[in-house]
């Protein structure tokens, strides 16, 4: 049972905020496997900017199934605490504050994992933010800068002070990127000097690896981020297996298939007939990569269709090929 600042459930796997990942779209594929906690992209908490079309898709959908858990950035508290409150009266059930992000233009602006280089406008930032709203705020960072500036200790308890309902820690530094090792004992280290949920992200690929991690630091819950990428299905197997050791049988060809057209639809309605055909091809690409011995080329097949049509109809011929190969 995870327990973010009063809503509950059974679940301790969450998808992890991916810019350009994790849209509406895309969290409704994975929620048609099973998957619960998603957190959606990163939104600027400069609010001038809400009315581009990117700001657009990111914002709080009403009819999404919930928790609704938003993702602000930035680095000026105001502006974090108003954008915070903008997205609960919008619909939120959960804010996450942004200090993980290692991307050059999101740290150029002091924002993302800069911010863990100034412990004193990070109390400030999340005691606005949490001070602004009625729901529960939650906050992602790293181990902090680089290795010779590690302080994710200091802001567990920074951020447990401030009232931070969960924490989410990638166990490599700023610096790191994503290369290297994940440090899962700093991770448990951090867990060890808190009491609240903490969750480990970084290179969780599978259901037995998140068990060994929870054992191993003792934190809460795991967060998974590129695994997820064209097998959605991943989130709730690794739940049943964290819940009763058994590995959940992965889903039909025609389940997977079914899925994956339905994501389409879901797609070419969120971002329109003009574009959504383009954001098509790279969660398409994901999913016959992940799914196909020569997914590589069905790849490239896809992304030279110029309509949605046309994608429908190769997924669908594509599919049918598949089944009929395993009924001979």
């Amino acid at each position: 049972m995870l327990d973010i600042g009063g809503i509950r459930h059974q679940s301790r796997v969450l998808v992890a905020p991916m810019a350009g990942v994790t849209d509406r779209p895309f969290r409704d594929f994975c929620r048609s496997f099973g998957a619960h906690w998603l957190v959606g992209e990163m939104l600027t908490s400069n609010q001038a900017l809400w009315q581009s079309k990117k700001s657009r898709s990111r914002q709080v959908c009403q009819d999404e199934v919930g928790p609704k858990w938003i993702q602000i950035a930035g680095a000026d508290p105001g502006m974090m605490a108003d954008a915070a409150a903008a997205n609960e009266a919008a619909g939120a059930d959960i804010i996450d504050i942004n200090m993980g992000c290692p991307a050059k233009k999101v740290c150029n602006k002091a924002a993302g994992s800069a911010l863990m280089r100034d412990e004193g406008l990070v109390s400030e930032i999340l005691e606005r933010v949490c001070a602004s709203v009625t729901v529960p705020v939650t906050l992602k960072i790293r181990l902090g800068w680089s290795k010779q500036e590690q302080n994710a200790e200091a802001i567990a308890l920074i951020a447990e002070s401030a009232g931070i309902s969960l924490l989410t820690i990638h166990g490599r530094t700023r610096a790191c990127k994503f290369q290297g090792e994940v440090d899962y004992d700093a991770i448990g280290a951090v867990k060890a000097k808190v009491s609240l949920p903490v969750i480990a992200n970084g290179d969780i690929q599978g259901a037995q690896q998140a068990e060994a991690v929870i054992q191993r630091t003792g934190v809460n819950g795991v967060m998974v981020g590129r695994a997820a990428l064209g097998q959605p299905w991943l989130i709730s197997a690794i739940d049943q297996y964290l819940t009763d050791g058994v590995a959940a049988p992965t889903p039909t060809v025609a389940a997977k298939f079914q899925a994956l057209e339905k994501h389409l639809a879901g797609l070419y309605k969120h971002y329109g007939p003009g574009h959504g055909h383009k954001i098509a091809r790279k969660h398409v690409g994901w999913f016959l990569q992940a799914n196909l011995v020569n997914g590589y080329a069905f790849s490239r097949a896809f992304n030279q269709l110029e309509s949605s049509e046309a994608q429908v109809i190769l997924i669908q011929n594509l599919a049918h090929q598949l089944q009929e190969e395993l009924a001979a």
